[in-house]
This record gives C-alpha cells, structure tokens and sequence, in this order.
C-alpha cells in the first residue's frame, strides 16, 4: 500500500503500543502473549512465591503488583469469549497455587494441590475476570464521558450508516 510516496507493507500481526494487532481484529493473539508475559515475569520471582519466608499476604501483593499489571495492559478493550475467560482463570489459579503452595491431607498425611474452591476461599479478591470486567465498565464510563468531538466517544455512540443487503452474501 502506498500513501504520499510511502509504502507499507501488509502484514498478519503487529505489535503497537506493547499490544499484539491482527488483520483479523481477534483479541485471541493478545491474550496469549499477555499471559506470556505474565508467565515470564512469574517465573522472574518464582524464588519469592516459592520462599516460606515471605507471608502469603506478602505473596499476594507481589502478585498483585509485579504479574498482574503485565496481564491485564490494555485489557479494557478486550471482548473475551469463554475460552480467553478460561484460560485467563487457569492462568490465575496456576499462579495463585504456586503462591498457597499443596496442602497436606491431616488424615493421609500426603500432599495435595488445592482445588479450585479452596483457593477462591483463600484469595477472597475478584478472580481475574470480574477484574477485566470492571475495568471495561470503567473505561466505558470514562469514553461516555468524552467530549463529542473525540473520535473514541463517536465509535461509543455511532450508529453505522447505510443498509446491509437481504440474505445471505453472493459467491465470489
């Protein structure tokens, strides 16, 4: 494509502003490297989520503070379907037991991971998807907010101009 002796080149993918773009406007490539990213940055203080001289309480900040920022960048524009809602949950509870570590079964003796359940009971925030939720909610009140003249406030209360043809589309 060419603009005023410049041209660029069609690509799939690209990355803007640490946010993964595709042609396909899917938000599933994104979502993907964020968790990258969060998995990276995880690994970085496994030492410290790991360390039994570190409270919990102390962990859960670090979590808070240092992997979930990385996730959640941008995330106010994401539409989620179920699968992203899925694994966004599974990447929190990966993370969530390494930081509650196994519990040990008082009448086995043995080690366990813990379920689902128990780490809801034990990290009493909004699960990750409640957290991006709100965040959009934010955001749109924030772009409700705009000023007419702003181009993010027209996308918000634009209606699409012109008709769609009746049935289904024509071969190609």
């Amino acid at each position: 494509m060419k603009i005023d002796n410049s041209s660029f080149e069609r690509v799939e993918e690209f990355k803007y502003l640490g946010t993964t773009l595709t042609n396909q406007n899917s938000i599933q490539e994104e979502v993907k490297s964020r968790m990258k990213s969060g998995n990276s940055r995880c690994h970085s203080v496994q030492n410290l989520l790991s360390s039994s001289l570190l409270t919990k309480n102390l962990k859960i900040k670090i979590y808070r503070t240092i992997i979930l920022p990385v996730v959640l960048y941008g995330c106010e524009t994401w539409s989620l379907t179920l699968r992203e809602e899925r694994r966004l949950r599974v990447f929190e509870n990966r993370t969530l037991r390494r930081i509650f570590r196994p519990k040990r079964d008082e009448i086995t003796g043995e080690c366990r991971k813990l379920h689902n359940e128990e780490i809801n009971e034990l990290y009493c925030s909004p699960n990750i998807v409640r957290v991006i939720k709100s965040r959009r909610m934010k955001w749109a009140g924030h772009v409700a907010r705009m000023g007419k003249g702003r181009g993010v406030y027209r996308v918000l209360v634009g209606k699409p101009e012109g008709k769609i043809p009746l049935g289904r589309p024509r071969h190609k």
